[in-house]
């Protein structure tokens, strides 16, 4: 399990040090948290123990997350075991990294919809991992915060509930930015090996708890009747 204060950050391994000097980066250079680790600071509901299970699944979730996001190439992955990784959402059939990478990365896993593309508030048809990456940090410039508010079990199989958060400071797509807060809470599951490497990822949430605080500002071109009509369907379709 990812350590604290390994690598370079407090709540992140591998992302610093000799072990990542040939590391493929996505934007060329290891990721700055600064933002988003001050934004965690101030806004977390938790302040677990040094040495806690709670602390070392939290950063294990950070550090997973910041490879997947970051890391270019499986071989550079220290988290995961990238032949037996498989990832699923809200009890969809699991997927495996390189079906879950066709799927285009960033954000597109996570927001998979059976939605019709008209009712589509964010389209993973339509996006890239780059394209994800670039709306939703528009969108939250100072970053979307990630907290581990209660672990059930331990591992092998670890089990916790989660908040993400953010404050919507930029615009989402041709919504403008509302500056409020937009929180995401959630349920996952991380299986573990013997190496505690994860093998296995299941999450469970509402993708309307972030997509429905988006779409609140006036829309460009658009009336507020519009957005309204836009905005409805989709929330109750998102469950």
């Amino acid at each position: 399990m990812a350590n604290s204060g390994i690598g370079g950050d407090e709540y992140r391994s591998h992302l610093h040090g000799e072990g990542e000097k040939n590391t493929k980066w996505r934007s060329g250079a290891p990721p700055n948290y600064d933002a988003v680790n001050k934004l965690f600071e101030e806004g977390r509901t938790k302040i677990w123990p040094p040495g806690s299970l709670e602390e070392k699944v939290q950063n294990l979730v950070k550090s997973w997350e910041m490879e997947l996001f970051n890391k270019i190439s499986s071989d550079d992955y220290k988290t995961l075991d990238p032949n037996n990784y498989t990832f699923s959402l809200n009890g969809k059939k699991p997927i495996t990294l390189e079906e879950k990478r066709k799927l285009g990365g960033g954000y597109n896993a996570f927001l998979q919809t059976s939605l019709p593309e008209k009712l589509r508030i964010y389209n993973p048809a339509e996006e890239t991992a780059d394209s994800s990456h670039i709306l939703f940090r528009t969108t939250f410039p100072r970053g979307f915060a990630l907290e581990v508010v209660q672990v059930y079990s331990g591992p092998p199989v670890i089990v916790y509930k989660f908040r993400h958060w953010g404050y919507m400071e930029g615009p989402f797509k041709d919504y403008a930015p509302t500056g409020d807060l937009v929180e995401l809470f959630g349920i996952s599951i991380f299986e573990v090996d013997e190496k505690m490497k994860v093998v296995k990822v299941e999450f469970f949430f509402d993708s309307g708890e972030l997509l429905g605080p988006l779409v609140k500002g006036d829309r460009s071109g658009k009336s507020k009747e519009d957005v309204g009509d836009l905005s409805c369907p989709v929330l109750r379709a998102t469950a």
